[in-house]
């Protein structure tokens, strides 16, 4: 498989690594340096986009207008999906994007959502999720961190909404804080805890390495060949 790589920071790199590993070529690297409009597309069969919110909507744009599926790992950029799955059916394009390509955050949603659902008939247990990254993040809370909340959300009737923790106060008693924390080489952490005055559950996700992420990446790039659509990572490992 004939990768782009549109951004080449700690993830592109990591996602290089692994994809040589298991014997795909790098083709194309867009990053600071080069922009996607002078890069030579010739070749490529999907690329794989880890950049900014800002221009993470160009160059979805991009390929989709040039015909090359592409796998998104940028988050906070939501309010483009209208453009962008417009863009995807008058190309008849291919995307996979995601909050968390990692397997085990993945995997994680789901033992959140079943949590959610369990802890529904225990409003005694307060809600309050906790979120680690390195200090190179912009974006506060994660888009993991969202993805979470909002799978709370509709699976809990308790909860309606979410406000980050720089906040003083909750605007009411169906929100709960999300408290995003920026400390040195964490790759990320996140942490879902109900407390009582009893007791605390909780749920946790570490990642170790950017491995897990850049895996599921590739996983995802060789999963969309051939096929036309907007998906997400759920979408790759139930099939």
């Amino acid at each position: 498989m004939n990768i782009a790589l549109i951004g080449y920071g700690k993830m592109g790199k990591a996602i290089e690594k692994i994809a040589l590993e298991k014997g795909h070529q790098i083709l194309v690297i867009v990053d600071s340096q080069k922009s996607i409009e002078n890069a030579n597309f010739n070749g490529v069969d999907v690329a794989i986009e880890f950049t900014r919110p800002e221009v993470a909507p160009k160059h979805m744009l991009f390929c989709l207008e040039i015909g090359v599926p592409i796998v998104v790992g940028t988050t906070a950029w939501k309010e483009d999906l209208p453009a962008i799955a417009d863009m995807v059916n008058k190309q008849n394009g291919a995307l996979v994007h995601a909050s968390n390509f990692s397997i085990g955050v993945n995997l994680f949603f789901e033992m959140n959502k079943k949590l959610a659902k369990i802890m529904e008939a225990h409003p005694a247990y307060k809600l309050e999720m906790t979120e680690i990254h390195h200090t190179q993040k912009l974006d506060k809370p994660s888009g993991t961190a969202v993805t979470l909340a909002e799978e709370i959300i509709e699976q809990n009737t308790n909860y309606k909404g979410w406000s980050l923790a720089e906040s003083t106060e909750l605007e009411n008693e169906k929100e709960f804080f999300i408290h995003a924390l920026r400390e040195e080489n964490v790759p990320g952490t996140h942490l879902v805890n109900y407390s009582s005055p009893i007791d605390s559950i909780q749920i946790q996700h570490t990642a170790h390495t950017r491995d897990g992420f850049a895996l599921g990446a590739i996983l995802a790039a060789e999963w969309i060949k051939n096929k036309k659509g907007i998906f997400t990572m759920k979408d790759v490992l139930q099939n």
